[in-house]
């Protein structure tokens, strides 16, 4: 798509996966603009999450775009997204109350373990639903899964890839493409940033020093629990694109830590 909007605003693509990111440019000014994004983006705006949101409108072709202030920045590398100001931002979506009723008045849904269960064998592999191991840590998990009210379920990203961290030049920090955000256990969010970019060996420590006041046996529990359960995503996941490197790198990190019964 390029086109250019009635008053003069010309709109390229710029890349990505999804085929819905374009740079905007009008005279020297410039916008990040997307294409049928959520609505829920104007909250995200407003709490500072993602960068500001400068205007929405509905075009010709019945598709809406957003467009939001361009800033020159990088994402996070692996090493960053262990650090503090990930979990101090992470925090905020999750105890921000505006941002949950404003995903519900949208038509934000709950995620709960069964559905991420159920996500996990649709369409599964006949190699993986044989696994020995995969099948052992699957059925463990579906007969114990975490008791968490669902009143206390919160904004949920959904997806914490480090591309999708934004640091700009003047050292903002934001948490951007939220096309995945659900109402769930705010640990899935915690457990998929500890699986992906804590080595094991650190495990403990980054949760003492993050979530010491947290840390009781029932959250350590569905902390194991999502582990194990994004892990199995993952390696779903990771088959389904033929990268078994990192398939394997997955099923070790699974058989390591599904050895340790005391939380699950």
């Amino acid at each position: 798509m390029d086109f250019r909007l009635d008053d003069g605003w010309q709109i390229r693509p710029i890349g990505g996966n999804t085929g819905m990111a374009y740079v905007g440019t009008k005279e020297q000014e410039k916008l990040f603009i997307k294409r049928n994004t959520s609505p829920f983006l104007a909250a995200l705006s407003l709490e500072e999450i993602t960068p500001r949101l400068v205007w929405t409108r509905h075009i010709s072709t019945g598709d809406t775009l957003t467009a939001q202030e361009w800033l020159n920045g990088r994402s996070l590398t692996r090493e960053e997204m262990k650090g503090e100001r990930v979990v101090a931002l992470l925090s905020r979506v999750h105890s921000s109350k505006v941002l949950k009723k404003m995903l519900l008045q949208v038509g934000g849904c709950y995620v709960f373990p069964e559905d991420l269960l159920a996500n996990y064998f649709r369409g599964l592999s006949s190699s993986l639903r044989q696994h020995p191991l995969l099948k052992d840590v699957a059925n463990r998990l579906r007969s114990c899964q975490p008791k968490f009210d669902h009143r206390d379920y919160r904004v949920c990203h959904g997806d914490l890839n480090h591309k999708n961290w934004l640091l700009s030049d003047s050292n903002r920090l934001y948490l951007v493409d939220w096309e995945s955000a659900t109402l769930a256990d705010p640990v899935m969010d915690l457990s998929m940033l500890m699986c992906q970019y804590v080595p094991r060996k650190d495990w403990k420590t980054w949760l003492t020093v993050n979530f010491e006041k947290k840390l009781t046996s029932t959250f350590q529990q569905r902390m194991m629990w999502y582990c194990m359960l994004n892990l199995l995503l993952s390696i779903k996941h990771q088959c389904e694109r033929g990268h078994f490197i990192e398939m394997n790198q997955d099923i070790l990190k699974l058989a390591d830590i599904s050895k340790e019964q005391k939380f699950i």
